[in-house]
């Protein structure tokens, strides 16, 4: 393990509610998590300020996955102890439904497009229940591809289509952290450009984001912060622009 470089930046003047001992806007602290006996995420710790991105990154099996389930409550992996707080919320106390009601929106990188359903339906879908968050129609502007096929069966649309689907689902609802899954995966360099240009107009709305992604690179170009995860725990925290400048930092644990 290396010396860890934290960057300890004062939060900004609107997250001033006590967080599990800390005024950032999120935090995870010191958490636990299990496969069955498999320990996965192991003393993970991370806060975010209200609007920041967040690049949460590591090798193949270095837990990134895992800790954003652990953080939405997704139930697997199953989060034995430590505290996880949005916006002066317990979230650790909270089902997976009640951290979605709470802000958070879980984008996994396998989407979970509803079958049967048009892209319309699918939105509409996600505003069944408050708190709704962006109208549908701003939704369109903000992603003119599924305007145009907002009448066809979203399962049938190509990949790069579905994960624009899957992120303006998690928009529809009034999200406060969005936790990105592999948003690239698969995509043609076209469709992500066009994803990266959502994300930083999320970041321009003022939603605080985590993003997960092999391509480390792409993501820390975005991200305010970074976070670098071995063996499921963290060996850095810090500035993105740090992890782009040193290239034995990036080789010796994004191998990049």
């Amino acid at each position: 393990m290396t010396d860890t470089t934290i960057d300890r930046r004062p939060a900004s003047p609107t997250d001033n509610s006590r967080l599990g001992g800390t005024t950032r806007y999120f935090s995870a602290e010191d958490i636990h998590a299990y496969y069955g006996e498999s320990y996965i995420v192991q003393g993970v710790s991370l806060e975010v300020n209200r609007g920041e991105v967040l690049a949460l990154l590591g090798r193949n099996g270095a837990g990134k996955t895992s800790t954003l389930r652990a953080i939405a409550r997704a139930g697997s992996p199953e989060v034995r102890s430590g505290e996880i707080w949005l916006d002066g919320q317990a979230v650790h106390e909270m089902k997976a439904h009640e951290a979605a009601v709470a802000g958070i929106g879980l984008v996994p990188e396998d989407r979970r497009i509803i079958p049967g359903l048009t892209v319309h339906e699918n939105l509409e879908l996600a505003q069944i229940a408050e708190p709704k968050g962006w109208d549908i129609e701003l939704l369109y502007e903000r992603f003119p591809r599924l305007a145009e096929r907002r009448k066809q069966e979203a399962v049938t649309m190509s990949g790069g289509e579905q994960q624009m689907l899957a992120v303006a689902r998690a928009l529809a609802r009034n999200v406060k952290l969005l936790l990105l899954d592999e948003p690239y995966e698969g995509l043609a360099p076209v469709i992500v450009q066009e994803i990266e240009r959502i994300v930083r107009e999320i970041k321009e709305a003022g939603i605080t984001t985590i993003i997960v992604e092999q391509n480390a690179v792409a993501a820390l170009k975005l991200a305010d912060r970074a976070v670098i995860l071995d063996s499921g725990e963290v060996v850095f925290d810090g500035a993105a622009e740090t992890v782009l400048n040193d290239a034995a930092l990036r080789e010796q644990y994004l191998a990049i």
